[in-house]
């Protein structure tokens, strides 16, 4: 989860950029889009800039700003001799195969998308299981719900996007089965990713039908969704990424957390260490998904969800059921 609109950006700067010394191995984190303010993106970073430290290497970040510039960053931290680059999102699927196979000697790795059918044998991806953290906030919803009715809006209705969408659905009927689901909405438009003033009539047209607890899956639209939850009487969201609360106080219930951090680091030192799987998925069990009331400080999170203690606890429980198999919850992708 994760856009903004592009900004140009020097592309030789960053590849001239490259250049060590003291021949430290160099770890590249390429980004799909200028990295601003988007939270997503920087946690790839952190996860880079903290994996290159603990290795003892150094760290570069090409930042790139359309196709064009995505697959001219890629070759150009394979020509740096990159010890890995680390990519994050869909659109390198199609190019990153390509550029795999002319730098067979260097190692990439995909984060949070995968080119399944075209793997290279020095491509590692590392993917989320999306769908448990959403089902942990659909049930925090039904718990919590005052009208009895619950929804989710998200940026574009694509295959990948129902991990949350469903995975809320599923946890609100499951702990309670009669609740409300107001039909999902999706941004839409020619910037989903990043339009809060889409995300905005979103989110105000499925407050006036009802639903006091919305999931609000649409990246840098989520801004205009918290301000309908704002302007709306006794309704929250659920934000995604990271702790979104601190965003829109008072508007933000919980998180879906996605330890992109943590994925970039584990995967990293297990590709130099050679016992990285070429592909690996990280859920709740593995520390890649949470939520920010599963965190120790949620008092401190800004985050609704700390005034109800008696759902943290369940949702706990249902968090404990999902790592050890008793409650199992399908992947919204592979029936898609």
């Amino acid at each position: 989860m994760k856009r903004i609109a592009p900004l140009a950006l020097p592309f030789v700067a960053l590849f001239a950029s490259a250049s060590l010394a003291d021949d430290k191995p160099l770890f590249v984190y390429v980004s799909p889009n200028p990295i601003g303010v988007n939270d997503f993106l920087k946690l790839g970073k952190v996860g880079t800039d903290r994996v290159a430290t603990a290795l003892g290497g150094v760290a570069k970040t090409y930042e790139s700003s359309d196709p064009t510039t995505q697959r001219q960053n890629l070759e150009a931290a394979a020509k740096a001799g990159a010890k890995v680059v680390i990519v994050i999102g869909f659109e390198f699927n199609d190019m990153l195969p390509e550029v795999a196979a002319a730098y067979p000697n260097v190692q990439f790795l995909q984060v949070d998308s995968c080119p399944f059918d075209k793997l290279k044998p020095n491509i590692h991806c590392s993917v989320f299981r999306e769908y448990e953290a959403s089902f942990l906030t659909g049930a925090e919803a039904a718990l919590t719900t005052k009208t009895g009715t619950v929804g989710a809006i998200g940026a574009l209705d694509i295959p990948f996007l129902h991990r949350y969408t469903d995975g809320f659905i599923d946890g609100a009927k499951h702990v309670k089965p009669d609740v409300k689901i107001s039909p999902t909405l999706w941004v839409g438009g020619n910037n989903p990713f990043s339009d809060p003033a889409r995300g905005q009539e979103r989110g105000a047209a499925m407050a006036a039908a009802g639903a006091d607890r919305i999931l609000a899956a649409g990246a840098g639209s989520n801004g205009g969704i918290f301000k309908a939850v704002q302007d709306a009487q006794g309704v929250a969201a659920f934000g995604v990424d990271v702790n979104q609360c601190p965003q829109a106080p008072g508007a933000v219930l919980d998180n879906v957390e996605k330890k992109t951090d943590v994925s970039v680091e584990l995967a990293v030192k297990g590709i130099v260490a050679g016992s990285q799987p070429p592909i690996a998925a990280l859920g709740l069990k593995e520390g890649g998904m949470s939520l920010t009331a599963l965190d120790p400080d949620v008092k401190s999170s800004k985050c609704l969800i700390a005034d109800y203690p008696d759902a943290i606890e369940k949702v706990k429980a249902l968090r404990d059921q999902i790592v050890d198999g008793s409650i199992k919850i399908a992947d919204p992708m592979s029936a898609k």
